[in-house]
């Protein structure tokens, strides 16, 4: 058995591996809003439109992947994924405006279907016993491809600050954000070599009648003897089902008989982006200059919102099939909750003063601080009313181009809380909702369905984290963290409620028994 169970942790770590590749598109352009948007003088919802480009771009991607890794396949449908990646992180790199960078980013969107496919793929080799924790290996790929992205962007702005000639020389100093993209090539194409050695789902090919390869792949994952069993029972399902289009494929996911994992899907697939996840991990340094730690200490934070992430998923890992889902689901969602109430009550206790002092150390990172005299010693006890105020002094892009500095010398507030909250928000998140939502969509829908069910609620989950992406910039400068986090905070409430009441447990059942509980006659 530990021969079978080594191949299939072979195949989906394989497979896998594309989550180190979402990890570090998602998390590269992170460090990299500061510079587009000096460099392409960006407003608020441009800067949203870069980085939420991917988010958008996965949205008309996953309206075709259920079809063509139906008709072709999961393995050439990741092939296809993997190429995109490359060809998006080569594109994003050379961009030489602003619509050509959103336009690389939207082709990398294309290839964000691959978290939805790698969950499919991995859940349709994997062992019951195991599947928990191979389809949760999607998750730790990605956190560890996020931190090493924070990682990456923070030494390469270290560099870009040095005074060496091997900066000069590499462009680093110059190019500084085209650098930190440029981080995805490489990984990108491994992954695409990589994808080549592994073999096609045994449950697509006896879909497909090819049952003498699926025999051939079963043969690699699980004993001889339980290969025609594993197939009946394949086929049974398929058979109980009904057939049809494309079409009436996608119909049947809102049919009665699928109802109870109809509910489930889309509330967890609201759920997971709604928690302003992809807020903090896609504008991390951003978020963390709100606190005024500075943009050198932004970075740094950063990193270690990677580290905890990657600690809290391993966590997960290990607990996923102990204790189960629906225990890991509704404890992480209160404590992520509990995270982001105390954000909200740190910011809205905080208040803006410059004073002389601080003009000084202002002066002294090169900004004319003449327009900003007339502040000094004025209070603002709202972080949209005091950048609103540098916008006038300053002008905007000046004040937005040197924002964490402004920050860091004029507000009062208690870092540490706003700091341990996040954190606390991030590991809650790895630890619950972030990789058994995945676990969950790879079990609950039935086999005849599951190619197009999982792109479907991987497209709700895409549209809302869209909106999540391309209105943060946006929100932070008209709303403000007060409210942000507030708003992030009441979602989680409500989605623990809503999941208390329908979260079933699925732990150590097959498909096809998770399908018999689930699906009504």
């Amino acid at each position: 058995m530990r021969g079978f169970q080594l191949t299939a942790f072979k195949f989906a770590a394989i497979v896998a591996f594309g989550g180190f590749i979402f990890g570090l598109d998602a998390a590269l352009i992170s460090g990299t809003v500061r510079f587009i948007t000096a460099e392409f003088t960006l407003s608020d919802l441009q800067v949203g439109t870069v980085v939420s480009a991917p988010g958008f771009g996965v949205i008309f991607a996953l309206m075709v992947t259920g079809r063509i890794c139906d008709a072709w396949g999961r393995k050439s449908a990741l092939l296809i994924i993997a190429a995109l990646y490359l060809l998006s992180a080569i594109g994003s790199v050379l961009a030489p405006n602003f619509e050509m960078l959103v336009a690389a980013r939207f082709l990398g969107g294309l290839a964000f279907t691959s978290l939805s496919l790698a969950s499919m793929y991995i859940g349709e080799i994997a062992p019951a016993n195991m599947r928990g924790k191979l389809v949760s290996m999607n998750q730790i790929t990605t956190v560890v491809g996020l931190s090493a992205a924070y990682f990456a962007n923070y030494l390469i702005l270290q560099a870009s600050n040095a005074d060496a000639a091997w900066v000069g020389a590499l462009g680093i100093d110059q190019y500084t954000w085209r650098w930190m993209l440029g981080v995805e090539v490489i990984p990108a194409l491994i992954w695409l070599l990589m994808l080549l050695a592994i073999p096609e789902s045994p449950r697509w090919l006896v879909l497909k009648g090819r049952l003498d390869d699926a025999r051939a792949v079963m043969g690699k994952l699980i004993p001889a003897g339980h290969i025609e069993p594993q197939i009946q029972e394949i086929q049974e399902s398929a058979a109980a089902a009904p057939t049809g289009s494309f079409r009436q494929q996608v119909a049947e996911i809102f049919k009665p008989r699928l109802r109870t994992a109809f509910w489930v899907g889309l509330v967890i697939a609201i759920a997971q982006p709604i928690t302003g996840i992809n807020a903090i991990m896609f504008y991390a340094p951003t978020v963390f200059e709100q606190v005024g730690i500075g943009t050198n200490a932004a970075f740094m934070q950063a990193v270690i919102v990677g580290v905890v992430s990657v600690m809290f998923t391993i966590l997960a890992l290990l607990l996923i099939d102990r204790l189960g889902r629906r225990p890991l689901v509704l404890f992480g969602l209160a404590w992520g909750g509990v995270s982001l109430f105390l954000c909200s009550w740190a910011f809205s206790q905080a208040s803006y003063e410059l004073t002389a002092a601080s003009l000084q150390a202002l002066a002294d990172t090169n900004i004319d601080v003449s327009g900003l005299q007339a502040l000094v010693g004025t209070a603002f006890e709202s972080d949209v009313a005091f950048k609103q105020a540098m916008y006038q002094a300053l002008g905007e892009a000046t004040a937005r181009a040197n924002e964490g500095a402004l920050i860091q010398n004029a507000i009062q507030i208690n870092a540490k809380l706003v700091l341990m909250g996040i954190m606390c928000f991030i590991a809650a998140f790895n630890l619950s909702i972030g990789p058994v939502m995945w676990v969950l969509f790879s079990e609950i829908f039935p086999t005849h369905v599951r190619g197009v069910a999982i792109p479907f609620f991987a497209l709700v989950v895409s549209t809302v984290s869209y909106f999540v992406q391309q209105f943060f910039p946006w929100q932070l400068n008209n709303m403000g963290a007060t409210e942000i986090f507030l708003f992030y905070a009441a979602c989680i409430s409500v989605s623990l409620a809503l999941l208390f009441r329908l979260l079933p447990e699925t732990k150590n059942k097959s498909i096809e028994e998770i399908e018999a509980t689930m699906v009504r006659a």
